[in-house]
């Protein structure tokens, strides 16, 4: 007896012919081959500089320190150095690392010092006379910029110095020359650019300490008579510069006179 072969269901049909090709919305998918394939490893890229690229275009540390500065604006301290330790230091700082300390510099390494014209320092002032520490209480303090400038040269150009006078408890009188401070150019040489430039800078400087001009006993050094001379030329109505506003006796602690009655 034949068997009739019974036709599959409509949805054993669907199945045979599409089978895990149906989502459970009914739509139907590439096959798995085609929905996605691996990102191939994207290899990083070298670092931008390398030693030998540095050791070939900068022989020396001077050019190495400057193209570093121009590209980072890092300034490094690398003259003296260890080939190979100054190499890797430039490589790390333009590859973005922050170096250490002890290879920090200070100043632009497109300055040439075998070009630049020495400036002597300025001196130091003497110490202040011990007579003058033990004068008491300064009761007085007088500027002015009457006095010529004791430079000859300034002098000759009709520049004034400052000059300060004090006045102290026990009757001393000192000076002091407070400026102006100047550089004047010395000599001149040619440099490597052909320009014409001074050999060097000395400074103008007339200060030289508070000095005496009238001791506690009242007598004056010599200097102090001259001074003395010429502040009392200047003129002040019925008086003078040095009687008026320098040896004035307007203030004494062991009697009750003073500028201000109404001070206790």
């Amino acid at each position: 007896m034949n068997k009739k072969t019974q036709a599959p269901a409509v949805w054993d049909v669907e199945e045979t012919l599409i089978g895990p090709q149906v989502q459970a919305t009914g739509a139907i998918q590439p096959p798995e081959s085609k929905l996605s394939k691996p990102t191939k490893a994207v290899k990083s890229l070298p670092a931008e500089f390398d030693l030998d690229g540095l050791m070939t275009d900068f022989p020396t540390a001077t050019e190495l320190q400057r193209f570093v500065f121009d590209r980072t604006g890092v300034v490094l301290d690398l003259k003296g150095r260890a080939n190979k330790l100054k190499y890797q230091v430039a490589m790390d700082v333009l590859n973005g690392s922050a170096p250490d300390v002890e290879f920090l510099g200070s100043e632009n390494p497109y300055v040439d010092k075998s070009e630049m014209i020495p400036t002597e320092p300025l001196r130091e002032l003497p110490a202040k006379d011990p007579e003058i520490t033990r004068a008491g209480e300064e009761v007085l303090r007088f500027h002015t910029g009457l006095f010529p400038h004791p430079d000859p040269e300034f002098k000759a150009q009709d520049q004034n110095c400052s000059v300060q006078f004090k006045k102290y408890g026990n009757g001393m009188i000192t000076y002091e020359i407070l400026g102006p401070i100047a550089q004047r150019a010395i000599g001149e040489k040619i440099n490597k650019y052909g320009k014409l430039v001074p050999e060097k800078y000395v400074w103008v400087d007339p200060r030289q300490g508070e000095q005496i001009v009238k001791r506690a006993d009242g007598s004056y050094t010599p200097l102090g008579t001259k001074l003395r001379a010429f502040m009392r030329k200047q003129r002040m109505n019925n008086s003078n510069q040095w009687d008026a506003w320098i040896d004035r006796d307007f203030v004494v602690r062991d009697e009750l006179i003073n500028d201000n009655p109404w001070q206790i």
